[in-house]
């Protein structure tokens, strides 16, 4: 059921539109909504305008979540965030520390699998914008530090750093990993990248790899089906295990 406060999303026969349950009112070309009208309701209930146009309630999942919430910066894709997923087999029972926060992506799709995720962001403004999305995720695991990660302690199952990383940030997430974790670096270019890789094969004896996942969407229209022209790199993953 949805309650006072709680993100919602209105789906039409055109668009979506990204709202939060409670006071005051939504307006669009097919006309008004109270919002307060959706409390109560439950995901697949339509609601009507003032004009009887009707839209269904869907409650956002963390694609919903990349696609509407606010953010702070380019946030990984979920192409990339599936295979640090897939690559680590991160799973329910496992602590995982995330560095470089931003409008708190990564931290929600890791927060809807892990045990727990503790997630650093140096920058306040980036950090106090994360919590905010984090909790329109209902995400009670997942902790938000303004810190540097350099500042984390304790013991974790994978560490993941989506920032720019020098070979202190390499060592440090070593020491902080159990025997047989993950430590999984994203990076948009080759020479950060390169640099990672030299940093692991030097501390890490369970092996060092390094992906790009490439994605191509199919575009169909009258005309014919082709695949998009849109770029189809954005960054590397360097995984190394302890």
């Amino acid at each position: 059921m949805i309650e006072e406060g709680d993100r919602i999303i209105l789906v039409g026969q055109k668009r979506e539109y990204y709202l939060r349950a409670g006071p005051g009112k939504f307006g669009s070309d097919a006309g008004e909504i109270q919002l307060a009208d959706l409390v109560g309701k439950m995901p697949g209930d339509r609601i009507e305008t003032h004009l009887g146009k009707a839209f269904t309630i869907r409650v956002p999942r963390p694609p919903d979540l990349f696609c509407h919430g606010k953010r702070s910066g380019a946030p990984m894709l979920p192409k990339d965030i599936g295979m640090v997923i897939a690559y680590t087999g991160m799973n329910r029972n496992d602590l995982v520390l995330d560095a470089g926060t931003g409008s708190g992506v990564a931290a929600i799709y890791f927060g809807g699998i892990a045990k727990q995720v503790d997630t650093y962001e140096v920058r306040p403004e980036f950090a106090r914008l994360a919590e905010k999305n984090i909790a329109d995720a209902h995400l009670e695991n997942v902790n938000v530090h303004a810190e540097d990660v350099l500042s984390a302690e304790g013991s974790y199952d994978i560490v993941h750093l989506d920032m720019m990383i020098q070979n202190e940030h390499v060592a440090h997430a070593h020491s902080l990993l159990v025997p047989g974790g993950f430590f999984v670096t994203y990076t948009p270019f080759f020479e950060q990248t390169f640099s990672v890789i030299d940093a692991c094969n030097e501390l890490f004896s369970g092996g060092v790899n390094c992906f790009e996942c490439m994605e191509r969407e199919l575009t169909r229209t009258a005309r014919g089906t082709r695949p998009s022209t849109r770029v189809a790199h954005s960054g590397f993953l360097t995984i190394a295990r302890k």
